[in-house]
């Protein structure tokens, strides 16, 4: 199944405010129900520079891209990186799929 991307800056204030929220230890994740499925990143600059930025974002994607088929419904998620020392793609993709089934996704 294929995703949008959140782009609009409304969209992610819309999320931000009033979005349930799952928590892991690398990633909390925003979610609400809306018609079609809807993934955007958020990552701030605490993360490093933008090599090392656009990284975590592409394995984010790449781990959601992974694990959006176990997701029941459809919604509008925000994934927001928590800061570490190392990032991997086994790691976010392992706390994906435990907060989808920890929030019932």
């Amino acid at each position: 199944m294929k995703y949008a991307r959140l782009k609009k800056q409304a969209d992610f204030q819309k999320l931000f405010s009033s979005a349930k929220r799952g928590f892991s230890s690398s990633i909390t994740l925003l979610y609400r129900p809306y018609s079609r499925m809807r993934m955007g990143i958020s990552i701030g600059k605490k993360h490093g520079k933008a090599v090392q930025r656009n990284r975590i974002k592409r394995l984010l994607r790449e781990a959601f891209r992974a694990v959006q088929g176990e997701m029941k419904g459809k919604y509008s998620i925000v994934l927001v990186p928590k800061v570490k020392d190392e990032y991997s793609f086994w790691k976010f993709k392992e706390d994906l799929q435990w907060i989808i089934r920890k929030e019932k996704l």
